[in-house]
């Protein structure tokens, strides 16, 4: 199931995605009552998915990403695969949508696009067993998770270089129904590919990584891990269009424009 978030008309609600994107019609809104997070009914009541404008399937809490899971990505900016998972915040101002506007930062001058596959947690969680890691994941979405990265080769915290506004676009939709252990994930920057990996490759797999953060703190519903990016990663400049896609999700496009 594809569940998105969307505003039409100034009114922001939840709908599953019905349809393919090759169809004539195209896709279709069905819209919720309630939220994603809890029992909820369809309306029955559709909106063609070119009529709305979608929104961050969810708005978290907090998001955590995951540092060097894929050992190519770890090998080509000349650090060691570390053996427990590198974690590191992005606050909830970072996120956007699909198709959103990204703004360079202005205290940068070398923004590299990193596409992820993204974790949406589903239920409050903490100190959750390997076995019970399903329970406490709503599902799926695509993540770009943007880096000033000089800013991070000369800052030890990756505050600022990874945690500025707009730095982490989100989407289009979470999908409920998938197994994430080996995806296919590309992203392409106006078109031309850029990078081309697995979630086969992760040195650290889901279920580790969501058993090792919640040994530490509370995951709420919304909440997003990422969890890493393959080799590949690279500069953008104003203008650029950059996307990321990924098997059996979608693709998250967003164009990069100049800071007002």
């Amino acid at each position: 199931m594809r569940i998105a978030r969307f505003s039409i008309d100034g009114n922001v609600a939840f709908g599953v995605v019905e349809g393919d994107p090759s169809d004539a019609e195209g896709p279709v809104l069905d819209i919720i009552k309630g939220h994603p997070f809890a029992e909820f009914e369809r309306s029955g009541q559709r909106i063609p998915l070119n009529k709305v404008r979608l929104l961050p399937p969810v708005l978290p809490n907090k998001v955590i990403g995951i540092g060097r899971n894929y050992a190519e990505h770890a090998a080509e900016l000349g650090h060691e695969v570390p053996e427990v998972p590198v974690a590191f915040f992005k606050p909830s101002t970072a996120v956007t949508g699909p198709g959103d506007p990204v703004p360079y930062p202005s205290f940068s001058a070398e923004l590299h696009h990193e596409a992820e596959l993204a974790v949406v947690i589903g239920r409050m969680c903490r100190e959750v067993p390997r076995e019970r890691v399903q329970d406490v994941v709503l599902g799926y979405t695509c993540a770009n998770d943007l880096t000033a990265r000089d800013v991070q080769r000369r800052e030890d915290q990756w505050a600022r270089a990874k945690g500025f506004d707009g730095s982490c676009p989100l989407g289009p939709w979470v999908e409920t129904e998938l197994d994430p252990s080996d995806l296919g994930i590309m992203c392409t920057v106006n078109g031309e590919q850029r990078q081309l990996g697995r979630t086969g490759d992760m040195v650290h797999s889901i279920a580790d990584l969501i058993v090792h953060i919640t040994e530490a703190m509370t995951l709420l519903p919304g909440d997003v891990i990422l969890t890493g990016t393959p080799a590949g990663v690279g500069p953008l400049n104003v203008g650029d269009e950059v996307a990321v896609t990924i098997e059996g999700i979608g693709t998250l496009t967003n164009k990069v424009i100049k800071r007002g």
